[in-house]
């Protein structure tokens, strides 16, 4: 048995599944997953002193790859002065003005430690504010384990949506809808129904957590009239796509402004850090200035501040972007074209520096259309690429991450391995 495999079994004695969090199982792949110790660049290294060309990213953060020199000084100066004083700080408030000065529809930001705890909160302000229970929600969008946004479908377009977890009374759930991703009828009909109602529409502009599924122009612009004419705020859940599909995130490609805004990933450098901000008459409505309470004692924390500082400071160099959106595309073109010579059906699409990969004729564009991908073929092309060094998300629902670290010849070994891969898919 491997160190690796040791490593997992000692887990499972002490862990729930021997991971803390659940993707990281490979229940939806099979197999043992690798436990890995340290990173550079593009890539990681497990127990056995594997290494591997990584697309995962920690689901996203290390836009400029793991490790990274100036980031990790960052984190040790900052360290240097103590790692937590539950007192304000300088390093918060240049980051608050960072974010505010980049998103135009936010006007206030408040720092939290997780996307989850940040659209938490950002849907109890957004009850707070309007006065209104319902929240709108769309399959197949993730926001965090909190029990509200814990939800599958109903029956019908039209029914509210039941727990998708145990431990989530019904009751909690019941004042959320859940409507059809990228489907403008479900839409406008629901908000004929109870758009007088309506706190909030939470939606990822673009989905990170069905695999990668782009959110329709004219379907996203409809929602932000539908939102503006009713009285709802629109929430924009950027955690996965803020600073990773462009500077301003997906609302500056979209050009919609959001009433509020959820950050994470990429602003705390790999380190634990979310936020979510708006326009400032929203943001009054929270503590200590109103009635909504949110709190938390590591909100802010200095060394997690450092590395997000030190990461925007990268991605903001000119011309960062562009590189980054060349090389993703490089991928996955590339590996559309393994896929035809192979005649897999098979296709991909990129944002930035986000790719997702289908086993399917056509991108898709719905929870559906996702759920129409052969996820055993995707099963067989995980471990081939695993096996020859190419680290993909252990699952079929979720989008792949190229960072500004990852090289021509990364490009060209991954292709390599994925024409190699698809002989057995």
């Amino acid at each position: 048995m491997s160190s690796n495999d040791l490593s997992f079994e000692r887990a499972k004695e002490v862990i729930p599944g021997g991971v803390n969090s659940p993707v990281r199982a490979f229940g939806s792949v099979g197999g043992v997953p690798k436990t890995i110790v340290r990173s550079e660049g593009s890539r990681i290294f497990d127990v056995d002193g594997n290494g591997y060309i990584d697309y995962v990213g920690s689901w996203g953060p290390m836009i400029a790859g793991h490790a990274h020199p100036q980031i990790v000084k960052a984190v040790k100066d900052a360290a240097d002065g103590g790692l937590s004083f539950g007192t304000p700080t300088p390093g918060e408030v240049t980051l608050a003005e960072r974010l505010t000065a980049t998103f135009p529809a936010m006007e206030q930001v408040r720092l939290v430690s997780s996307g989850t705890e940040a659209t938490m909160s950002a849907i109890r302000l957004a009850r707070g504010y309007t006065e209104k229970p319902k929240i709108i929600k769309f399959e197949g969008c993730y926001h965090g384990h909190s029990d509200s946004l814990l939800v599958k479908a109903g029956s019908g377009a039209l029914t509210f949506g039941t727990p998708s977890s145990a431990g989530v009374p019904p009751d909690l759930v019941s004042q959320t809808v859940v409507l059809d991703y990228n489907i403008l009828n479900t839409l406008e009909e629901t908000f004929d129904n109870v758009g007088k109602d309506v706190a909030a529409v939470i939606i990822e502009p673009i989905a990170g957590n069905m695999n990668l599924v782009q959110g329709n122009a004219k379907f996203l612009g409809r929602l932000r009239e539908l939102c503006s004419h009713y009285g709802a705020l629109l929430i924009f859940d950027e955690v996965m796509t803020g600073f990773r599909v462009g500077p301003q995130g997906a609302q500056g490609l979209y050009g919609i402004e959001p009433d509020i805004t959820t950050l994470g990933k990429v602003i705390g450098g790999g380190l634990p850090m979310g936020a979510f901000g708006g326009r400032r008459e929203v943001m009054q409505k929270l503590a200590p200035m109103g009635p909504v309470y949110q709190a938390g004692t590591l909100s802010g924390n200095p060394i997690s501040v450092a590395a997000g500082l030190a990461t925007l400071d990268l991605i903001s160099e000119d011309g960062f972007f562009e590189s980054l959106t060349n090389k993703t595309r490089e991928l996955v073109e590339g590996i559309e074209e393994h896929a035809k010579r192979a005649g897999v059906p098979f296709c991909a699409s990129h944002v930035g520096g986000m790719f997702g990969m289908y086993f399917t004729d056509r991108v898709p564009e719905t929870y559906e259309d996702v759920m129409g991908c052969n996820r055993e073929r995707f099963n067989r092309f995980f471990h081939a690429m695993l096996d020859q060094g190419i680290n993909l998300a252990p699952s079929a629902f979720e989008a792949g991450f190229v960072s500004s670290a990852h090289s021509e010849q990364d490009i060209r070994t991954t292709l390599d391995a994925a024409g190699e891969a698809f002989k057995v898919c």
